[in-house]
């Protein structure tokens, strides 16, 4: 993919303002969603501040070439429940989160000092274009579910699944199909500077459609959000409410936190390579090795500890930031580092965090039609090489599509393999066993 601006390159300071607040949008949602399904008081300001630091520690190690975001995990929010749930107060809670960071975090250290002893060249085998791919795409495939509810977000749905087109369903549906076209229309048809801000363009485009079937009385824009906010707040951080709870915790509760954090940990570091891998095909440089893969997993788990510490959340490696870059043709990583400064100043201001709370789902359910849609598609490219004529490939792909699309996620005692991890595990186990077999 030929790119507008590299990972050196440093657009114009107020471009860049511009291009670090498109990155910000992509986030935002995902990332403010998991501390409102986790609650027990966690604060979305927080979680935003956490995201920023963990992207600048992120940045540091791996020396500023690796140009993706990291916002709050999903993977984790079962893990997150259960410390809750184990906890004897809710601050204990808190510290509880905080320490399965840590453990998680420590994860992927002990996993990166092993890639430093011994390379990377074995990840490629185990995981070739043929498995990688798939598993990419199927990232993509995984989340347009969550998009499309997004698109409809007023619609109840009947027993067949079909979104009943109420006014309102309809109102949400029009401002998703308004955000999306924008953006389409705006990165295929617009200007260079327009070809760089096609999310921004679509939100605000859709925002306005929002607001003024708000003021006709179809409420998609909550405006109350606004009623009450102060100009200036510090967030509630994590480790505030951890202190109080720290002594609260004892032997059995760790070992509680500690089989809840650490076996997500190894299913995320799957999801971590794929990302890398898919980052890497678009900006045609090999992230696992330069600036390499111990860097980017020191990098992915010291950041995930870091941002835990203020919001509570693991963070990670984010698909909708991958997909910025892919369409916008901009992976400057100084645009990424500003992201994350923007995502720390915010998270203190109320008008901003009101008025990015205020973004109706369908809005980003618009948006994230397209970035999801292209995360799949860098997946399908990964595998054009592959000669698909061979039916030990053709194997080796529909032993991952299959399941991930199907749902194959299970849950082994507290720990919960997702659909991605499933199929990737089954996808490297058969292409372990198609291997050695001859071309046909």
């Amino acid at each position: 993919m030929k790119l507008i601006y590299g990972i050196k390159d440093k657009p114009k300071f107020g471009q860049m303002l511009i291009f670090a607040f498109q990155q910000v949008l992509a986030i935002l949602a995902a990332t403010i969603a998991v501390p409102a399904i986790v609650g027990n008081g966690m604060s979305a300001a927080a979680a935003l501040f956490g995201a920023g630091v963990g992207t600048i520690v992120y940045q540091l190690f791996t020396k500023f070439r690796s140009p993706v975001f990291l916002g709050s995990s999903f993977a984790f929010i079962g893990s997150m429940v259960a410390a809750f749930a184990g906890a004897v107060s809710a601050s204990a809670g808190f510290a509880g989160i905080i320490l399965g960071a840590v453990f998680a975090g420590l994860v992927y250290v002990v996993i990166a000092i092993v890639v430093k002893l011994v390379g990377v060249k074995w990840i490629n085998k185990l995981m070739p274009p043929v498995v990688i791919g798939p598993t990419v795409a199927l990232i993509g495939l995984s989340l347009a579910g969550a998009a499309i509810k997004d698109v409809f977000s007023y619609g109840p749905q009947d027993a067949n699944g079909a979104f009943i087109m109420s006014a309102p369903a309809w109102a949400s549906f029009v401002c998703a199909m308004v955000t999306l076209l924008v953006v389409v229309i705006t990165s295929t048809y617009g200007k260079k500077m327009a070809k760089l801000i096609p999310f921004i363009i679509g939100i605000l485009a859709g925002y306005v459609v929002a607001a003024i079937f708000t003021v006709c009385g179809i409420p998609v824009i909550d405006f109350s959000l606004f009623k009450d906010m102060t100009i200036f707040a510090v967030p509630e951080f994590t480790f505030l409410t951890a202190l109080k709870g720290v002594k609260e915790i004892d032997g059995s509760y760790i070992a509680t936190v500690a089989v809840a954090y650490i076996p997500v940990a190894f299913v995320v570091f799957a999801e971590h390579i794929a990302d890398h891998k898919n980052l890497s095909s678009i900006i045609d440089e090999d992230l696992l090795e330069n600036p390499g893969l111990h860097r980017t997993l020191l990098g992915d788990g010291v950041g995930s500890m870091a941002g835990a510490i203020f919001g509570g959340c693991p963070n990670t490696t984010y698909g909708e930031s991958v997909g910025c870059v892919a369409i916008t043709k901009n992976a400057s990583v100084v645009t990424i580092t500003t992201a994350a400064i923007m995502c720390i100043v915010i998270s203190f201001f109320g008008p901003f965090v009101a008025f990015l709370d205020s973004i109706p789902g369908c809005v980003m359910g618009g948006v994230c039609t397209t970035l999801y849609g292209f995360i799949a598609c860098s997946g399908l490219k990964m595998i054009q090489k592959v000669d698909l004529n061979q039916n030990k490939n053709l194997f080796v792909v529909a032993s991952i599509l299959i399941p991930g699309i199907g749902g194959m996620a299970m849950a082994i005692g507290k720990v919960t393999l997702t659909g991605i991890a499933c199929a990737l595990i089954l996808g490297i186990i058969v292409n372990l066993v198609v291997s050695k077999a001859k071309d046909e």
